[in-house]
């Protein structure tokens, strides 16, 4: 299995995040202003909402994906408010035909103070276990 981990941040918690499941995964966590050129079997997509939406440059990076360099997206991320951004992420994925994985992982963000120190080591863990399925 070949995976490549990309994420989009403003605060710096899906970073956290990304870094942790990267290591894992004996990859590098790059931001989305990083293309993937090679082809991955697994892209773990690290975002979050902003505004109840995901940011335009996560959608710009979702819609340059090819089905012949990405063979899934399993999403990832944190929020202080809402959920998942799987259903977003998804949208847009079909678009360009990328399939993504049913199962996602999510917990809680720090953002003015709200969820102060998350994500927490207790939720980078998870992030981990959840990470060793796909190995």
């Amino acid at each position: 299995m070949s995976f490549a981990v990309r994420y989009y941040t403003k605060t710096g918690n899906t970073k956290r995040l990304a870094d942790a499941i990267a290591k894992e995964l004996g990859v590098e966590a790059l931001p989305i202003s990083e293309p993937v050129t090679e082809k991955v079997d697994i892209l773990f997509l690290g975002n979050s909402y902003y505004a109840f939406n995901i940011d335009p440059e996560v959608r710009n990076f979702v819609a340059s994906l090819s089905k012949d360099k990405v063979g899934k997206i399993v999403n990832f991320g944190s929020a202080a408010l809402l959920n998942s951004t799987y259903k977003k992420v998804k949208a847009e994925a079909d678009k360009v035909g990328v399939p993504m994985d049913e199962k996602e992982f999510h917990c809680k963000g720090e953002f003015k103070g709200l969820h102060k120190g998350r994500p927490n080591e207790d939720d980078i863990k998870a992030a981990v276990e959840f990470v060793k399925q796909y190995k």
